[in-house]
């Protein structure tokens, strides 16, 4: 297989708003450099990103496919990522691995809210940023409409690279080209507005410009380069993935213009932990030492665990040892793979710039570092911000004897998929599989059933209420046993009294004189705990409590520490009836990215469900952010719901907030509930 060096190689990430046809143009442009021999398609399963059974069912993608292609003396990996709101953990974790973020846009489904989530996502991770418009043959759009809301949703610094023409039958070059015809706005126009952004960020250049009135593409290069690294240009390509036009030029400009691995902003690594932790800069250098992140893990049913990394310093030579994050004990790499959708062909070395694989290497997780020294032991990535997964089934095998082989193919996926999570309540005593979105969990659960062969039951999960109390008050209990042999005696008086919400559980030993010996205080507080966990009124933890012993009684013989166990417990459910204990809901805030047109369908909903909206912000014009708050028992459903609303164009996070008291119906239902529950478990 050809080698390439680092300044031969780019790096690309397709991402984007679903349906806006990122897998095409991915096929497109493999087709176009011939790596691939026959253009696939996303309807007849046929592309070589989308090779997932599921992907293939479903017809988008659902996880981060890596592929390669080589064109012009240069190898370009690329990235094409889900653009459906449920698996944006994908997009957004494939941004670690490239200098570029090719942001694809629908000609006739315009700005969408994964568009400019994308945007911002990118320029956070300081990449270089494109914007690609696809589908320009489509009818009925308006590609100067489309180009002016791109500049005001993004900035002035959004500008086309070349212009459609002959009625999106082909593309005009706007860079290296000062003339031609196009079918919107003027080429000369265009070009001329290119120089004037790119010489901005280049004093003398400016100058010569300025003197001359026009400079070489030639001259360009360097500032073009500082521009995109800089945010101070974003290039716009039109094309038609599905046609052709516009894929060779696009190719152009990811050869002669994107960055190589060495003049793209440095990946944000720092070294060390917490306060201390600095910034650290990889150099592109093939001869130091070895430096690749770990942006995606696949459990290939043929192939094992496949660990897929980014090198950013130093080679990666077959039979080279590694180190995984700070571990002590290094692999060998027996095999270096080189990606291609589904398939994997073996390759001699990786350098800087290079996106590779390792298989069948168990400690490779996720977002770790792999290096062949020391020296790199405590460098990591600067943390990607993923949504929370909110959205969630409890789980159960539907045959006994399965929980096990369950367990071990949930903790796989999760070793896939950072926007995954399981959980298991003890209190409830479920186990609770959490994603981004129905749709996400959906594709989790029949991977599950088709790949691993495993069935399992799903309902929605029970809220996680809590109790409290409102008031102050003290209890006492005398536990006094005597059956023949030695006795039990301990005697507790405690006061309690309510704390601020979430501050948990406070304990204070005040006892004097050695009434309680210290020996047995322990034994109070182990049977306070023993209520904390299902309290009187329904059964829920209980919380915001303070529980101060200042008094008892012991006897020298038949005081042990099981008396004082029972005497604390009923004495704090003593003090608990007399408190005024009360059940608590979760609330959570939400973010709800929706249509600015939406926005009073959007507060209805929120205020109809005891819910409140406490601000909005315009990300671009026409889309807004909508905060609020809302109890969770009233967000059943509410994906559903807002989909419903919005027409689709709409997501949401959110994350638990802070408990508040249930309403008075709410809290009689639980408590009801509960005593019905209670006395079917002494029947």
């Amino acid at each position: 297989m050809a080698q390439f060096a680092t300044t031969n190689i780019r790096t690309l990430a397709l991402v984007g708003h679903g349906a806006s046809g990122k897998t095409t143009l991915a096929e497109s442009l493999l087709a176009k450099a011939g790596a691939i021999q026959v253009t696939g398609s996303v309807e007849r399963g046929t592309t070589a990103s989308d090779f997932d059974p599921l992907e293939k069912t479903w017809k988008h993608s659902l996880r981060a496919s890596v592929l390669h292609l080589e064109t012009q003396d240069t190898r370009l990996h690329m990235i094409d990522t889900p653009g459906f709101p449920d698996f944006i953990g994908q997009s957004i974790g494939a941004l670690d691995a490239v200098e570029t973020a090719a942001i694809v846009v629908s000609a006739s489904a315009g700005i969408e809210m994964i568009t400019s989530r994308m945007m911002e996502w990118a320029a956070t991770r300081k990449l270089c940023r494109l914007l690609v418009v696809n589908k320009i043959d489509a009818e009925n759009i308006d590609l100067p409409a489309l180009l002016d809301a791109i500049r005001a949703a993004f900035g002035k610094e959004c500008l086309p690279i070349n212009l459609p023409a002959e009625g999106g039958k082909r593309v005009v070059d706007c860079f290296f080209n000062p003339t031609g015809e196009s079918d919107f706005s003027s080429v000369a126009a265009a070009h001329g507005a290119l120089v004037d952004q790119v010489v901005e960020v280049d004093e003398e250049l400016m100058s010569l410009y300025l003197e001359q009135g026009d400079v070489s593409a030639e001259q360009l290069h360097a500032p073009f380069e500082k521009a995109l690294r800089e945010g101070h240009l974003v290039p716009v390509c039109f094309v038609s993935a599905r046609t052709g036009a516009g894929v060779a030029e696009l190719l152009d400009v990811l050869v002669k213009l994107a960055p190589n691995p060495a003049e793209g902003n440095p990946p944000l690594f720092v070294k060390g932990q917490g306060p201390q932790a600095v910034e650290f800069h990889s150099v592109p250098d093939p001869a130091k030492h070895v430096l690749a992140h770990v942006f995606k893990v696949v459990i290939d049913p043929f192939v094992g665990k496949l660990g897929v990394f980014r090198v950013h310093q130093g080679t990666v030579t077959r039979d080279i040892q590694l180190f995984i994050r700070d571990g002590r004990k290094p692999f060998k790499v027996s095999h270096l793979l080189l990606v291609q959708g589904g398939k994997q062909f073996e390759t001699d070395r990786a350098v800087p710039g290079d996106i590779a694989a390792v298989a069948k290497v168990d400690e490779i997780e996720f977002d770790c570092v792999l290096h062949d020294s020391h020296d790199e032991d405590q460098i990591h990535m600067r943390p990607l911000e993923f949504p929370t997964p909110m959205h969630g089934f409890a789980i159960a095998p539907k045959k006994r004897g399965d929980e096990q082989r369950i367990s071990d193919v949930l903790h796989k996926m999760i070793a896939e998929d950072p926007t995954l999570s399981l959980e298991h309540d003890t209190n409830l005593n479920e186990t609770v599989l959490r994603g981004l979105g129905e749709l996400h969990l959906r594709s989790v659960f029949e991977r599950m059933s088709s790949q691993f062969k495993l069935e399992i039951e799903t309902r929605p999960p029970r809220i996680p209420y809590r109790e409290t109390v409102m008031g102050k008050s003290e209890g006492h209990h005398r536990h006094k046993k005597q059956t023949g042999g030695a006795g039990q005696f301990g005697e507790v008086y405690l006061r309690i009294e309510p704390l601020s919400r979430g501050s948990g559980f406070e304990f204070k030993d005040e006892v004097k004189g050695g009434t309680i010996p210290n020996q047995f205080i322990p034994a109070v507080q182990k049977g306070v705990e023993q209520v904390l966990v299902a309290g009187p009124v329904a059964g829920f933890p209980l919380q915001d409590v303070r529980v101060i012993v200042y008094d008892g009684k012991h006897h020298p013989v038949d005081s042990k520490e099981i008396a004082f166990v029972t005497a604390g417990r009923k004495a704090f459910l003593d003090a608990i009836e007399k408190a005024k204990p009360i059940v608590l809901e979760p609330i959570v805030s939400l973010e709800v990215l929706c249509p600015e047109a939406n926005m009073g369908d959007v507060a209805g909903d929120l205020s109809g469900r005891r819910g409140q909206v406490t601000g909005t912000r315009s990300l671009q014009p026409g889309t807004l952010t909508v905060s609020g708050l809302a109890p969770l028992s009233e967000l059943d459903g509410y994906a559903a719901r807002l989909k419903a609303m919005t027409a689709g164009h709409a997501a949401w996070t959110m994350a638990l907030s802070h408990y508040e008291p249930a309403p008075p119906n709410l809290q009689q239902q639980l408590a009801t509930e509960y005593a019905k529950h209670r006395k079917h478990e002494e029947e």
